[in-house]
C-alpha cells in the first residue's frame, strides 16, 4: 500500500487504473451541487434537492437524477432542458475547482507505468473540460462517459468499457471511486475499487 496524507492506495494487483473524475479526482462536487440548484430553481424546483440527497445520487448521469426526481416530488421536469441548464450553469463554475491533491498525486505516480482511464458519469464535453481545467487531459489513455455508454453508473457499462479500450480484464482494474453509484458500478464490472473516502473532498 502507498500512503498520500493519511488515505491509502494499493500499488500492486492490478493491471489498469479507472478514475472516476468528480468528486474522486477532482474537488467539483460544490460546482456540481450549486449548478444543480441553479437548474433546478430556473425550471420552478428550487430548494427541493437537499446536498445530502444530492451526494448520494452522486455519480449518476444527470437525466437519470432528473427522472428520479420527478418521481420523488411529482414532478414534471424535462429532463433534456434541465441537464442542458445544469450543463450550462456548471461551466460558468469550472474556475472554481482543483484536483484532489492525494489521488492526483498518485495518478501521476502511475503515468508511463500502467494504462490509465476516466470513467465518469458526466456527459463528454464536460467531463473533457473538466480535466482540461485542472491541466490533467494527457494523463489519460481513455475518457468514457455516460455519452458512450447504454447504462449510466450504477450499472457497470462505463468500467467495462473502459477496461475494453484498456485492453485489460475487469478483474486486473483498479478503481477509484467516491459515489456509492459508482462504487457499486464498478463492484458489478468485477473489479476491484478504492472508496476514495469524502474528507478528501475538502482537502486541495
Amino acid at each position: 500500500m502507498s500512503s498520500i496524507g493519511s488515505f491509502s492506495f494499493p500499488t500492486s494487483g492490478f493491471d489498469a487504473v479507472i478514475f472516476d473524475c468528480d468528486g474522486t479526482l477532482v474537488d467539483s462536487m460544490p460546482a456540481h451541487f450549486e449548478a444543480w440548484c441553479e437548474a433546478l430553481a430556473i425550471y420552478g424546483a428550487g430548494g427541493i434537492f437537499k446536498e445530502d440527497v444530492f451526494f448520494a445520487m452522486g455519480g449518476r448521469p444527470t437525466h437519470d437524477i432528473v427522472v428520479e426526481i420527478n418521481d420523488e416530488y411529482d414532478l414534471h421536469l424535462d429532463p433534456v432542458a434541465v441537464a442542458f441548464a445544469k450543463r450550462e450553469a456548471f461551466l460558468k463554475r469550472l474556475h472554481t475547482i482543483k484536483l484532489i491533491d492525494e489521488v492526483a498525486v498518485f495518478a501521476e505516480s502511475l503515468r508511463g507505468k500502467v494504462p490509465m482511464a476516466i470513467a465518469s458519469g458526466g456527459s463528454r464535453m464536460v467531463v473533457e473540460k473538466t480535466l482540461h481545467v485542472v491541466g490533467v487531459s494527457d494523463w489519460f489513455d481513455e475518457v468514457v462517459t455516460s455519452d458512450d455508454v447504454a447504462e449510466g453508473k450504477p450499472a457497470p457499462d462505463v468500467f467495462l468499457k473502459a477496461a475494453q479500450l484498456l485492453g485489460v480484464l475487469p478483474s486486473r482494474c483498479l478503481v477509484l471511486e467516491d459515489a456509492p453509484a459508482g462504487i457499486l458500478a464498478a463492484q458489478r464490472a468485477g473489479m476491484q475499487v478504492v472508496a476514495v473516502p469524502s474528507p478528501l473532498l475538502s482537502v486541495g
